[in-house]
Formats: structure tokens, sequence, C-alpha cells
């Protein structure tokens, strides 16, 4: 491949990653404008697969969520790490759920991360790779357990298809965001401030 034809390709890959990503925010304001119930009940491994995989961009929290550490994560040098880390953490906050431990103030904690990764988009200065580890972590915890109060009634077969789904959600979701690699537009400081006043509004809600 030619130098010239490899920022083509670069361009074309990118331009495909913000059309995903903008197709996805569509989808999640739709079904928040919808009034889509946010509780359901998981009855077969079929049900288990669509809501695990619809539910992470169903509400618009989790959404800006996901959005919000992938786009910082583009960023830094190792910021794979970062978005693995929230999938792994996200399927061990489902799991707290599925057995009955409570997390409480899931979606203040959530709304606190999203205000936190906007706050650090807008500071010039790069934040230390373990501490956007563990601000990850953290959100991937409450988030993933967030989730798991959507579910009612899933057997064990049906939960581990659900969590396999929502994994499966994050993981292309915030890594679609990641390749977007929002640092090297000049609009980085615009999505910082837009998910700093995303957060408040969470907060303040």
């Amino acid at each position: 491949m030619s130098s010239t034809s490899k920022p083509a390709t670069l361009g074309k890959l990118q331009h495909r990653h913000v059309g995903a990503i903008a197709s996805v925010i569509v989808i999640s304001l739709l079904s928040s404008l919808s009034g889509l119930p946010l509780q359901h009940t998981i009855s077969n491994v079929w049900d288990g697969c669509l809501w695990g995989v619809a539910d992470p961009v169903l509400h618009w929290n989790s959404l800006v969520n996901l959005l919000a550490i992938g786009l910082f994560s583009a960023g830094l040098v190792h910021g794979a790490i970062v978005t693995n880390t929230f999938v792994l953490a996200s399927v061990l906050g489902l799991i707290t759920h599925l057995l009955q431990f409570h997390l409480p103030s899931a979606e203040i904690a959530i709304a606190v991360s999203i205000l936190a990764v906007g706050i650090m988009l807008i500071t010039p200065n790069r934040s230390n790779l373990l501490i956007v580890v563990i601000l990850g972590a953290i959100a991937g915890l409450f988030q993933g357990h967030l989730t798991g109060h959507t579910i009612t009634g899933t057997d064990l077969t049906s939960s581990l298809i659900y969590t396999s789904g929502m994994a499966f959600t994050h993981y292309t979701v915030a890594t679609t965001a990641r390749k977007i690699n929002s640092h090297s537009l000049p609009l980085a400081h615009f999505v910082g401030f837009a998910l700093a006043s995303i957060g408040i509004v969470f907060l303040a809600t």
C-alpha cells in the first residue's frame, strides 16, 4: 500500500467509526424518548443475548459513560488497557448484582466518572495512566452493576449469555470511540466540555 493511500484508508475507517457511534447515539436517544421500560424479563438464552447486546446503549447515561472512557483513552499510549479494564470491571459489576451484592449510588458514580473524564479532556496535561485505569475500573464496576438492575427472572445460562453480550457491546463501543482518536481532533476540548456538562446534568437529576 502506497504512502498516499494509507491516510485515505485511515480517513475512511475513522469516518466509519464516527458513523457507527452516531448511529448508536441515535438509537439511545430514540429509546430514551420512547420511554422504553428500564426492566425486562430474561426468560431464555435468546432474550439474554438480545438484551445483553442492547442494554448498554439503550440508556443514555450508560452510553455516555462508554463514549467518555473510549474517547479519553484515545489520547493515551496504552489506551487499550483502559478500555479492557473498563469491560472486565463491568462484567464484575454485573456479577455483583446477580449475586445480590449491592453497590450504592451507582448512577451518581457513573455521573461523577463522566464529569471527571470531561475535566481531564479539557485540561492540557496528560493524566497518569494508572489513575485513568482506576477511574475506568470504577466506572465499569458501577456501570455493570447498574445494567444488572434492568433484568429480572433470569437463569444461570441466560445470565452468562447476557453477560457475554453486555461485555461485547461495552468493548465494541468503547474501542470504536477510542479509535476515533479524539485527542488528534480540534474538537477534543469541545468533547470535554460536553461530557463535563452532561456529567453535571446527570448529577443534578
